[in-house]
């Protein structure tokens, strides 16, 4: 880095921060602002600094709730959030959700140590372009510009004005006079024209953009930077052309086609591809079994939101043994579970329900096998939906809302009316652990109530389908 990008490191924690990634230098949280062994600590929680040692220089230390120049809906991120989003550079959404939401709980308990406040969770796009930033891109649209930043910016479109090459009101999307600065000869532009140029924000290019996933070449990292990955197959990478078989086997499983025969063979029959969720839902109602027709088996529908208290992990515990434990991260997430309970009313034996948090392998007669709905009152849950609108959603099928003991139910949820039954658990202590959760089945219980009597309502009987 430049020397005066080290002077102004000097009072700006993102700057530090900046040249720490450049220069390989790994930061360290302590509990103050001297770099003692004892006061190393590793949880970012309880740590009050964060400590830059760098080559030939002074260390220096910020505190973890400094406000910085980051801005997210309008208030400064402080440096504990900006450092949190960094060490989960490479973290998928939910789980950035899941190291937010661990921070704050450690932040909060302040009898174990925790410091206080809390850390912002930042959206998508603001994580991105702080990361690219980080790793040496250009300017942020998040970051305010310091001061001597500004004060350079206005001193050269002065000199711009005196020298007669440019208009004192125009500027480029950064504030600096460039490409759309009037020339001599030049006309001057519409008033509200130059506002939309104004409002203009660079958008990169498809490298900086396109960040998804790329098995054709690997991505890799040097000094804490990202090295760009060239498209096409024309350009090599060790030597090696880049394979995109894997783009053909997709596309030929979403249109159904098979390789072309070579002359003179038969094309191979591929053999059938077994889907568990396909396979157990499309046994229609009037399937023949080994003993007369077999019953439908109904489908309950989770919600996919990283905030939902029930997830594909830990609803299997709460509606079989009555006991709820947080969702695990840590793990796979199944698309599919299955489960079986016995309803007085409706059977007998023993039914089994299909256990899923999306309908995109449903055919147009599954919606009529779905007996409830589990939601977290967030309307884009039912984007994908047959219904969309809530009101003809609960009219088919029971909701069921989960919430923590003592919280609000949210308006939203109270708006649907009595199709959406309220329910609320206590919340999860992790020293507790499962002891002392015996009102756990006494919530499951009515939830299972709720449900048989919905689908008692909706033609579901001994008598019935």
């Amino acid at each position: 880095m430049a020397s005066a990008d080290a002077g102004a490191a000097a009072v700006d924690p993102l700057i530090t921060l900046r040249r720490a990634v450049s220069l390989n230098v790994q930061p360290v949280p302590t509990k103050s602002p001297d770099a003692s062994a004892s006061d190393a600590e590793p949880n970012i929680a309880k740590a009050t600094h964060l400590f830059f040692n760098f080559t030939n220089e002074t260390p220096i230390a910020f505190e973890l709730s400094t406000p910085t120049r980051f801005i997210s809906s309008s208030n400064d991120v402080d440096f504990r959030s900006i450092y949190l989003a960094w060490l989960n550079k490479d973290a998928t959404v939910t789980d950035y959700l899941a190291a937010t939401r661990s921070v704050n709980a450690d932040l909060a308990n302040t009898a174990e140590g925790g410091a206080g406040g809390e850390v912002k969770n930042l959206i998508f796009a603001e994580k991105l372009d702080l990361i690219t930033w980080l790793e040496g891109a250009g300017d942020s649209e998040y970051i305010k510009p310091l001061a001597e930043d500004e004060r350079l910016r206005d001193a050269q479109r002065e000199a711009a004005i005196a020298r007669g090459d440019a208009d004192g009101s125009m500027r480029d999307a950064n504030g600096m006079a460039g490409a759309g600065a009037l020339r001599p000869g030049q006309r001057e532009l519409d008033p509200r024209l130059q506002e939309i140029y104004n409002a203009e924000r660079k958008m990169g290019d498809r490298n900086s953009c396109l960040r998804g996933i790329k098995p054709t070449v690997s991505s890799k990292r040097a000094f804490g930077r990202r090295v760009p990955i060239l498209p096409f197959a024309l350009i090599s990478t060790n030597n090696t052309n880049q394979d995109f078989s894997h783009v053909r086997k997709s596309a030929e499983l979403f249109l159904g086609r098979t390789s072309r025969p070579r002359p003179g063979t038969t094309a191979p029959i591929p053999p059938p591809t077994h889907n568990p969720l396909i396979s157990s839902l499309k046994r229609p109602s009037n399937a023949p079994s080994a003993v007369g027709g077999r019953r439908p088996e109904p489908i309950i529908l989770l919600s996919p939101s990283a905030s939902s208290l029930l997830r594909m992990t830990n609803i299997k515990s709460f509606l079989v043994d009555g006991l709820y434990q947080p969702p695990d991260t840590s793990t796979a997430t199944p698309n599919i579970l299955h489960i079986s309970r016995t309803l007085p009313s409706i059977s007998s034996h023993p039914l089994r329900f299909i256990l899923v948090d999306t309908p995109d392998q449903f055919k147009p007669d599954y919606w009529g096998r779905v007996v409830a709905i589990f939601t977290t009152g967030q309307a884009w849950q039912f984007k994908s939906y047959k219904w969309q609108q809530p009101a003809e959603l609960f009219s088919h099928a029971l909701g069921v809302y989960v919430g923590w003991r003592g919280e609000e139910v949210p308006a939203t949820v109270k708006g649907w009316g009595r199709q959406v039954v309220s329910v609320q658990v206590d919340k999860w202590n992790p020293s507790q652990g499962v002891k002392g959760r015996w009102r756990d089945r006494e919530v499951v219980e009515g939830v299972w109530g709720n449900i048989e009597q919905s689908m008692r309502a909706r033609g579901w009987g001994k008598e019935g389908r």
